[in-house]
């Protein structure tokens, strides 16, 4: 069990949501209140909350906020279903590439549309609120599944780099890749990690050092542009990071640096793995160029934690992720098991099986 979680929610179906506020760590620790769809959206927007997991499962228990008012209204059924939709639809617009989004909200709108003859909004939202908190377990037991298929994978004493973060911040709890780290780290396999910062957010440098603090495992943060060098050092055995969306064949969007580190690891011969649950797959996309990517604000480079650090007036490129193709992964750990080598025909055979 995390010592922390990063999405929660709290009561009945006239509940509150929680996050833990991501922007302020790792100098404060401290879960935020969100009173209406539109926090949770700029909460999406702003990276209060992040990771494809986590965000699928704000995301769910934004739906239900976003119905309270129509719960406490009494409104009709017709009103309802046509409220939860409009829901459903404005948070999707919060972030263009993590699928798990999209993959939740497809959830809630089955769920409308299964219950479209209930009595009332109070019927509804309930049945909003269980299935919120279906996804939510199943992230849970997915993190946990994906932990024990991914430490089998390392040899005691090992080096293992990653990059963003994949912990119990980005998901539920334990996470996709930090989870299989974790759980070596609990095993006894006495592994070190290596932890890139991830410019321009520092997400490495915030987040992930601080998850390996709390569950003290043996860590090291190093500036992106260090990899190369600890790799040809030998520090290293193993990569390991996560996903927002893998297609059909493999190619998979992460961070921004992730391709960067793929091509490295090839180069030095280590294994490259990537650990997401089967929900981050989009199976009706092969190519990884046809994947939307996230552009981001020009601030977020030149003025970084509110430091200014460039010029003003100057042009800034800011992709949110790089897309890394198939070949160059050595195996894709899921919660239904390793595939390796990848392609499209072991991930569609592994993906029929849930």
């Amino acid at each position: 069990m995390s010592p922390y979680v990063s999405v929660r929610w709290q009561g009945d179906a006239l509940g509150q949501l929680e996050l833990l506020d991501q922007t302020l760590l790792p100098e404060t620790v401290q879960m935020i209140p969100i009173e209406s769809v539109e926090q949770a959206h700029e909460a999406i927007v702003a990276l209060r909350v992040r990771g494809a997991p986590a965000i699928g499962i704000a995301a769910a228990y934004a739906v239900v906020t976003g119905m309270q008012p129509l719960v406490e209204s009494r409104a009709g059924i017709e009103e309802s279903v046509q409220k939860a939709k409009s829901l459903c639809d404005y948070l999707a617009t919060s972030r263009p590439t993590a699928v798990n989004l999209f993959w939740a909200l497809d959830r809630m709108r089955r769920i409308i549309d299964r219950n479209s003859n209930v009595a009332s909004a109070v019927e509804l939202t309930n049945q909003l609120l269980r299935e919120a908190r279906q996804i939510h377990d199943e992230d849970r037991r997915m993190c946990h599944s994906i932990g024990e298929h991914g430490a089998a994978l390392f040899e005691p004493g090992s080096g293992i780099l990653t990059h963003c973060n994949t912990g119990g911040l980005a998901t539920s709890e334990f996470g996709t890749a930090l989870a299989a780290i974790l759980t070596a780290h609990y095993q006894g396999k006495e592994i070190q990690v290596f932890a890139d910062e991830t410019r321009p957010l520092l997400q490495g440098a915030r987040l992930t050092m601080w998850e390996l603090q709390q569950h003290q495992v043996p860590s090291t943060l190093i500036c992106d542009s260090m990899a190369a060098q600890v790799m040809r050092e030998g520090k290293v055995q193993y990569v390991i990071v996560g996903a927002d969306r893998i297609t059909a064949r493999g190619d998979t969007a992460n961070k921004i640096g992730t391709y960067g580190l793929a091509v490295l690891a090839k180069h030095h011969q280590i294994p490259f793995f990537v650990a997401a649950p089967s929900s981050t797959f989009d199976l009706s996309i092969v190519d990884g160029a046809d994947i939307p990517i996230e552009q981001r604000k020009a601030e977020e480079i030149t003025a970084a934690m509110g430091k200014r650090t460039a010029p003003y007036d100057i042009q800034v490129y800011n992709p949110a992720f790089d897309v890394t193709p198939a070949e160059l992964i050595t195996a894709i750990i899921t919660e239904l098991g390793v595939i390796h080598p990848v392609g499209e025909e072991p991930i569609r055979r592994l993906l029929s099986r849930s």
